[in-house]
């Protein structure tokens, strides 16, 4: 089963959850199923040189980069 990463939109916790097709996740915090899947980056160690990333917004976070960011 994989494992996801979430942002409650109604506390803002963010968590990581495993979890099924069948499941519905919720926030551990405040139980709310208002919950946005995060963008999620794994690393392995690989030669050669590494992959270059996005830069996340500053202000909200988002893994767009500041052209994608909500909090304006």
């Amino acid at each position: 089963m994989p494992i996801y990463e979430y942002r409650c939109q109604d506390c803002n916790e963010r968590f990581e959850l495993i979890v099924s097709a069948s499941d519905k996740p919720s926030c551990p915090k405040c139980q709310s199923a208002e919950l946005e899947k995060q963008f999620s980056v794994f690393a392995i160690n690989a030669s050669g040189s590494a992959p270059e990333l996005p830069a996340s917004c500053h202000s909200c976070g988002h893994p767009g980069g500041p052209g994608a960011c909500r909090a304006k």
